[in-house]
């Protein structure tokens, strides 16, 4: 039996491997596509499966962009490092007086 994950990666999988079997089909036999569906023209679909990859291309990346952005404004800055290192000092100093009092106790 497959799990979850193994089914969704075949399907991924499969969707891609007909998506570039698709694409290079319509690609290089655009001739063909324009002759037997009587659609546009041998330039337009070379065009537009050129122009569609590469728009998506670019708003991927320009959306990563943005993301990135958007994580840094909204993330709050980080404590600087002198209070960083005066509270750890301070967390020693209780760490040492704890077996001190309890010898005291003894």
């Amino acid at each position: 039996m497959v799990s979850k994950d193994q089914a969704i990666g075949g399907l991924i999988l499969i969707v891609c491997l007909v998506i570039i079997i698709g694409y290079l089909v319509a690609l290089f036999g655009a001739e063909w596509v324009v002759d037997n569906l009587k659609i546009g023209s041998v330039g337009g679909i070379r065009y537009w499966l050129a122009e569609i990859p590469v728009l998506i291309a670019v708003v991927a990346v320009l959306g990563i962009g943005a993301w990135i952005g958007w994580t840094m404004a909204t993330t709050p800055p980080p404590k600087p490092i002198e209070e960083i290192e005066a509270e750890e000092k301070k967390e020693e100093e209780k760490a040492e007086e704890k077996p001190k009092a309890e010898e005291k106790k003894k």
